[in-house]
């Protein structure tokens, strides 16, 4: 399982658009991805949660998020993307 962050800007919203937005909010991981936003919609957080396959990498999961990202149909630009593996995560436990 891959964790994505995809800091970016957003292009020109118009009034369907910031609904699209607001529909699509919240702070967790998801497939479909959630936004977190500033309050003029200028700036965004996108976060995304993508299953690992095989052998995928955070490159082909990088892909997979920026596509669940265009999929919302909204004029964006990538600032930066941070990918997890979480297969790679250890939990120390006491």
């Amino acid at each position: 399982m891959f964790r994505v962050t995809v800091r970016g800007s957003f292009g020109p919203l118009d009034e369907r658009a910031r609904a699209a937005v607001e529909a699509a909010a919240g702070p967790a991981y998801t497939r479909e991805g959630t936004f977190t936003h500033d309050a003029t919609m200028a700036a965004f957080t996108f976060r995304c949660q993508v299953a690992a396959e095989g052998d995928d990498g955070e490159a082909e999961a990088g892909q997979a998020a920026l596509e669940a990202l265009a999929a919302h149909g909204l004029p964006y630009r990538v600032l930066q993307l941070a990918v997890t593996d979480l297969r790679q995560v250890r939990i120390r436990r006491r």
